[in-house]
């Protein structure tokens, strides 16, 4: 997997957040408000996240991790 890839993953990630946001209509800081995670940064792409925060961004938009990722893959 090359460093490419990579960065293609994490926009997918961060597209599929964002896309979860918005559709709950709500803006990075009211999400960060209520779960203390920076939306901003996952949403540019910047900072890949780990599993457990993963978990609590699908509790926080009450999907599943098996229904967020299938938005992506």
């Amino acid at each position: 997997m090359k460093i490419d890839d990579d960065k293609e993953i994490l926009l997918e990630l961060a597209n599929r957040i964002k896309e979860l946001r918005i559709e709950k209509g709500l803006t990075q800081a009211v999400c960060y408000e209520d779960t203390g995670i920076n939306f901003g940064r996952i949403e540019r792409g910047v900072r890949d996240i780990s599993f457990t925060t993963l978990v609590k961004i699908c509790r926080y938009f009450n999907v599943s991790v098996d229904e967020f990722l299938k938005g992506i893959f």
